[in-house]
């Protein structure tokens, strides 16, 4: 009987190993770990480690300023009845400033939503420029501001004494406040556009700050019509 060698057969294609393909995050909308960031520009994981789903984020800041405004629509309230309750309500006079200041205000939106465009445009000095220009122009409204009071107090208008000057005082004081933390921000994005601008196109910090900018803008203008209407 012959003896032979035995030649080992070629694997059938049922016997060869499967590859594994890398996950693809750069579409997908999901990040390392298969970490869901929300889809879409906005919502694609960061490489700066601000992972946090677009979504949660437009859904936190629109929360916060329907508490704010419920905040102010009752101060608002409290006052409007107030006044008709008669007593000692007098009226005062709006100063002049205030006026400028409105104007000051929308110009800063515009100007904030110029940054915005220019950084989908990938222009990052002017991204920073008209962060910087956003900035002054709020500066220059809190500095409005306080040449109001200040006007006020040189006429002997107090907070205390008459519910019309109380009015004044405290709208005023808590649009302020807020637009202090809205600087903040603003100033947060200023120290951080270079990175921004490496990470997303449009990141959604900046989306964020621009929509509370704008909700500023608008809620002054609700607050100088409520002052005009009820000093």
């Amino acid at each position: 009987m012959a003896t032979g060698t035995l030649s080992k057969a070629p694997p059938s294609e049922f016997e060869k190993t499967p590859s594994v393909s890398k996950p693809d995050f750069k579409d997908s909308g999901r990040g390392p770990g298969g970490i869901d960031s929300g889809g879409g520009d906005f919502g694609r994981w960061n490489p700066m480690g601000w992972n946090t789903p677009a979504s949660a984020s437009r859904a936190g800041i629109y929360a916060a300023l329907a508490s704010v405004s419920m905040l102010f629509i009752s101060v608002a309230s409290i006052f409007f009845w107030r006044k008709r309750a008669g007593g000692n309500w007098v009226e005062i006079s709006i100063p002049r400033v205030l006026y400028l200041n409105t104007l000051v205000l929308l110009l800063s939106s515009a100007t904030v939503q110029l940054a915005r465009r220019a950084l989908a445009a990938d222009h990052a000095r002017a991204f920073r420029w008209w962060l910087y220009a956003t900035l002054g122009l709020g500066l220059t409204f809190l500095a409005g501001q306080w040449t109001a009071w200040r006007k006020l107090l040189a006429a002997g208008v107090y907070m205390t004494g008459n519910p019309s000057s109380a009015l004044f005082y405290v709208v005023t004081g808590a649009h302020a406040l807020h637009l202090i933390g809205g600087l903040v921000a603003l100033l947060y994005l200023t120290t951080r556009a270079r990175e921004i601008r490496w990470g997303l196109r449009r990141h959604t910090a900046v989306e964020v700050a621009a929509i509370y900018w704008h909700f500023m803008d608008i809620l002054w203008l609700c607050l100088l019509g409520l002052l005009l209407v009820l000093r």
